[in-house]
């Protein structure tokens, strides 16, 4: 458990509740062992945050996946860009992720 200090410190704010994905319109549900920060249909999200789950981004643009990164650690994390600042922001592929978008994925750079 995190003392006092960490919670304070934390640049995490865990948020998993349900969706309409803006770019193809599904349902997505929440994810139960962790936030939900993208699509598993389309692997699209929303620039909501600036730092994970605090949602004072104000931009709203569609964050685009446009690259995979393969971590140690983490596994697969899908990189995304902002189509409307061009930010880029990286989520940690979930469990039920359409495993054929994130191959596709893998092919591609930014």
């Amino acid at each position: 458990m995190k003392n006092n200090k960490e919670l304070q410190t934390s640049k995490f704010t865990q948020i998993d509740e349900e969706f309409i994905c803006d770019n193809c319109g599904k349902k997505v549900t929440k994810l139960g062992y962790t936030s939900r920060n993208h699509c598993p249909y389309c692997l699209h999200s929303k620039h909501l945050d600036i730092n994970p789950g605090d949602r004072q981004e104000n931009c709203h643009g569609d964050l685009e996946p446009v690259s995979l990164e393969i971590d140690a650690k983490k596994g697969y994390v899908i990189i995304h860009r902002c189509k409307k600042c061009g930010a880029i922001r990286k989520n940690k592929a979930a469990i039920d992720d359409n495993m054929e978008l994130i191959i596709k994925l893998s092919t591609k750079q930014i």
